[in-house]
């Protein structure tokens, strides 16, 4: 006997969750969606941990975005905490303002200064170079060699293990370098976390679905092939799983995180650094670029705004990728692209089947992007536009 459906899901995050709450609620189509883990949301699941504090389990995300479209979407199923994405930068036993501002200027300098300064400091210190073609090109030519050195190069190691100079331009070229006090992480208009939390937002898209959704958690969609009939796949996993590695397996880089919470009690010792009653540290996220072995100290509720006397930090480390491991970020460089182009092409001639998200297009997406992504592949494969 086998189970029958119009679409077969393959992965409950952004992505398959966007893409099956479309088909069902606005096409009324049967849709299964198959998800390993045991829980929805893929990496931007969160949860309250064991002391009460609301916690992004793989990994801060973000939210942003300049579609009105995207923002209209989502706000059907949460309403948005607003959210001014500040981070900090901790090296040679000091917290600087990062990413690169006039402030974090004057830091280096001692003093008070302006933006005509900075700009002429830059200008002597940058390297010419006409068309960076990687990540070290790409924040020498801006800044120069002291400040690449200061914030960039050590952190990009650790998280990537390849050197800068092995990487795109992309991965360091996306962090923005400012000469006036613009100090926000982000530059995006819209910037907010879901109010009541990611998971909830996704529970509530599943709701909009009805029995029109089937939800089959910790299962491998290898596992169910066999006793189901459908007429077409979205697949959000690894792309060269799909394939059985038939070319090699692709690279990726894992984590490793470690938690640790803290009562009101211990935090009253951290408010000479935190600056505020409640909190372990002075930002939500701090990177560390050199010294130690993780990258970063993220301590979410800075940005949920959840009103609660305990706290927790998380710990970042860059992990190899293996068995047992997460698939978290592929890896932007040009040996990496050459082998994904194979399976790319293999993809194309695959019939009846999509391939959309981060893993499955082997490119790093912010989440809105993976959402209207997830909403163009539905309007192509059902024959209507918007």
């Amino acid at each position: 006997m086998s189970w029958k459906f119009d679409y077969l899901i393959v992965g409950a995050g952004f992505a398959g969750l966007t893409a099956a709450e479309r088909l069902c609620t606005q096409f009324g189509k049967r849709c299964l969606i198959v998800e390993k883990r045991n829980h929805i949301g893929g990496n931007a699941y969160d949860c309250y941990d064991d002391h009460g504090v609301l916690i992004h389990n793989y990994g801060p995300h973000y939210f942003r975005t300049n579609s009105p479209r995207i923002k209209e979407y989502l706000s059907q199923f949460t309403e948005w905490h607003p959210v001014d994405y500040a981070i900090l930068s901790y090296t040679e036993g000091r917290f600087w303002n990062f990413p690169i501002n006039l402030n974090t200027f004057e830091q280096i300098i001692g003093r008070e200064s302006t933006s005509e300064e900075m700009e002429k400091w830059l200008e002597e210190h940058r390297v010419t170079i006409n068309n960076p073609k990687n990540s070290e090109e790409v924040i020498i030519s801006q800044v120069g060699w002291e400040l690449y050195e200061k914030f960039f190069k050590g952190y990009t190691l650790k998280q990537w293990k390849r050197h800068p100079k092995d990487l795109d331009a992309s991965v360091c070229g996306r962090i923005p370098i400012r000469t006036n006090r613009d100090d926000r992480y982000l530059k995006e208009d819209f910037q907010a976390l879901p109010k009541a939390g990611y998971t909830r937002m996704f529970e509530r898209m599943i709701d909009a679905c009805g029995d029109k959704l089937h939800l089959l958690l910790k299962t491998n969609y290898r596992d169910v092939m066999p006793h189901l009939e459908f007429d077409h796949m979205i697949y959000t996993g690894p792309i060269d799983e799909y394939f059985d590695d038939c070319y090699g397996q692709l690279p990726y880089r894992s984590l490793r995180f470690e938690n640790e919470s803290f009562t009101p009690e211990e935090l009253v010792e951290r408010e000479t650094i935190s600056g505020k009653p409640g909190f372990w540290q002075p930002a939500m996220q701090v990177n560390y670029p050199n010294e130690e072995e993780f990258t970063r100290i993220v301590e979410v509720k800075h940005a949920t705004g959840q009103l609660c006397g305990n706290t927790t930090i998380v710990r970042e480390y860059p992990d190899d990728f293996g068995p047992g491991k997460e698939a978290y970020y592929p890896i932007p460089a040009p040996d990496a692209a050459a082998l994904y182009k194979r399976y790319k092409e293999k993809a194309d001639g695959e019939s009846g089947v999509s391939f959309i998200g981060r893993l499955a297009t082997y490119r790093y997406y912010n989440m809105d992007q993976v959402v209207g992504m997830a909403l163009a592949e539905v309007s192509k494969i059902t024959g209507t536009y918007d």
